[in-house]
């Protein structure tokens, strides 16, 4: 009985260093999921940061093209002055701003408006019956 129980123990023992310098068979896996996050965060940081760098260029580009064509075309000014075409992102954008509560002059600060053209986007929206989420 007593050769059964120190056997047991000594078992035991053996065992317990052998997990001890056994290789954890998950730690490799656990390792390459974290790169591949790490590698999908990283590639999701790029994708966003090159969709922001396009949409200020698509924004630069329709403030900046009419100028360039009314520059271009004659030197003398027009007598009316023409109505520039706002995007149906930035109408968008000031709808949510002033469903968030913001003021007219807070909305044309970051949507590159002035408060007349905000004024018209919401009053237009309204007139329509359009509502946006």
């Amino acid at each position: 009985m007593i050769y059964v129980l120190i056997t047991l123990i000594v078992i035991s023992i053996l065992l317990f260093i052998l997990s001890i310098f056994l290789k954890d068979p998950y730690k490799s896996l656990r390792e390459e999921i974290d790169q591949l996050s790490m590698q999908q965060i990283q590639e999701m940081y790029v994708v966003k940061k090159k969709l922001k760098v396009l949409e200020e260029e698509l924004l630069l580009d329709e403030q900046v093209m009419p100028q360039m064509m009314n520059t271009s075309k004659s030197p003398a000014p027009s007598p009316k002055p023409e109505k520039k075409e706002i995007h149906d992102i930035i109408k968008n954008q000031v709808l949510v701003l002033s469903k968030q509560g913001l003021s007219i002059d807070q909305i044309a600060r970051q949507s590159s408006l002035t408060a007349e053209e905000v004024e018209i986007i919401l009053s237009s929206t309204s007139l329509k019956g359009d509502y946006y989420a």
